[in-house]
């Protein structure tokens, strides 16, 4: 199993190990659309993550968003489960769960023809 690496979340670390290029976002909005390059593409080499924005008119608005779905993805990918600690049951529980599958022994034995 490879050996879990935790990466930085923090923006002007990741400016340094993030690829950002720029491009030309298809579908609606007509000229301004099909002449600017608004769409971001972020891709964080370390990881292998690809994020990219396309949703919004301006480019710096389309690198906000790109940048948080980025850090999402990062601190998703960080976040490891603790492992489970196996744990026994109380003496107090044990006797209590013994009594009463007894008590409900005797009530099914009380019901035979044998009594």
């Amino acid at each position: 199993m490879p050996e879990f690496q935790r990466f930085p979340t923090d923006r002007p670390t990741l400016e340094k190990v993030v690829e950002c290029t720029f491009y030309r976002a298809g579908g609606p909005g007509g000229q301004h659309r099909n002449k600017t390059e608004t769409a971001v593409r972020l891709v964080h080499r370390e990881s292998g993550i690809t994020v990219t924005a396309t949703e919004r008119r301006s480019q710096l608005r389309n690198r906000d968003l790109a940048w948080e779905r980025l850090i999402a993805a990062l601190k998703k990918k960080n976040y490891r489960p603790r492992k489970r600690k196996a744990t026994k049951p109380t003496k107090g529980s044990v006797k209590r769960r013994l009594d009463s599958k007894k008590k409900r022994s005797d009530v099914k034995k009380g019901r035979s023809e044998r009594f």
